[in-house]
């Protein structure tokens, strides 16, 4: 289950997700504060991309039925999933959990996400594939026994019930996507642009582009008119382009409107030269009539 989109005149509501939604927090199982998030225990430092990716779905996700300070987006954050075993944890590459506050209790900036302390589980989960953790990611490894941490699919799938679930590798730009159904998950067909979430109202999908410098397929959410939707500095670009269209614009109906100016003053002064001349004209025939007539000539 997934918590009810919130309105700006509605209250926060917590709904509670998967087998933690029965437990109820004491003061003798750890937080937050207890359980902070440590360095990866995979060998090795994340690349660049691990760093970016997230960055840029964290960056694009804007669900338009939630409020943004309801939404937690978190990447390489620790995910505590059991309160028998409250050091076990994941640390999933991106996640989203929708119905809470970004901020711990609406004012600490988290340092791990605890499910038995929040009460709701996360809807979807990203992992993008390493070498060293591919099989994992897949669901191909099994847990060793009982005493040792189950793998990732068992966490999201048996303990936490994660709704969603996608694998992306930037190696073969393949994207796997599984829904829970039936308690299972199971690979859900990709269309073109990608995957759209109907509790989200916002779809995913891979965008070949440039990003912080890099040109390569990455994964992005759309709108329901199947638009990327923009970055901020994306955002920012385009309202500075249109500024400065608005200006050059500006700047010609400006030029325009002088033009029509100087164009109506030339047409008043033809018109002021052709009185002056017509009444010159009159002036040379009444003269010429006053002479014919002291001749004894009728003019008429």
């Amino acid at each position: 289950m997934y918590p009810t989109p919130l309105l700006a005149d509605s209250p926060p509501r917590f709904t509670p997700a998967g087998d933690i939604g029965t437990i109820k927090t004491t003061r003798s199982l750890p937080t937050m504060y207890d359980l902070p998030s440590e360095d990866p225990e995979e060998p090795g430092l994340p690349d660049i991309f691990h760093n970016l990716q997230p960055q840029l779905l964290r960056e694009t996700f804007r669900p338009p039925n939630y409020l943004p300070e309801q939404i937690l987006v978190a990447a390489d954050l620790n995910l505590y999933y059991d309160p028998t075993q409250t050091a076990w944890h994941k640390r999933p590459d991106w996640f989203v959990v929708l119905g809470v506050q970004h901020l711990y209790h609406g004012h600490d900036l988290r340092l791990s996400y605890v499910t038995w302390d929040e009460r709701v589980n996360p809807f979807l989960v990203v992992e993008l594939l390493s070498p060293g953790t591919e099989e994992e990611d897949l669901g191909e490894t099994s847990r060793v026994s009982l005493q040792k941490p189950p793998t990732k699919w068992e966490v999201y799938e048996q303990i936490l019930k994660i709704p969603y679930y996608v694998v992306f590798s930037r190696y073969t730009n393949e994207v796997q996507l599984f829904k829970l159904i039936n308690s299972y998950y199971q690979t859900q067909p990709l269309s073109s642009p990608g995957y759209w979430f109907e509790e989200l109202q916002l779809g995913l999908g891979l965008w070949s582009g440039r990003y912080d410098g890099a040109q390569r397929s990455w994964l992005r959410w759309y709108d329901s008119e199947d638009q990327w939707i923009p970055t901020p500095a994306e955002a920012a670009t385009y309202h500075q382009q249109q500024a400065r269209q608005a200006q050059r614009q500006t700047r010609q109906a400006q030029r325009q409107t002088r033009q029509a100016q100087l164009q109506t003053q030339q047409i008043e002064q033809q018109a002021a030269q052709l009185k002056q001349q017509l009444l010159l004209e009159r002036q040379r025939a009444e003269q010429l009539a006053a002479k014919l007539r002291a001749l004894g000539i009728d003019p008429a």
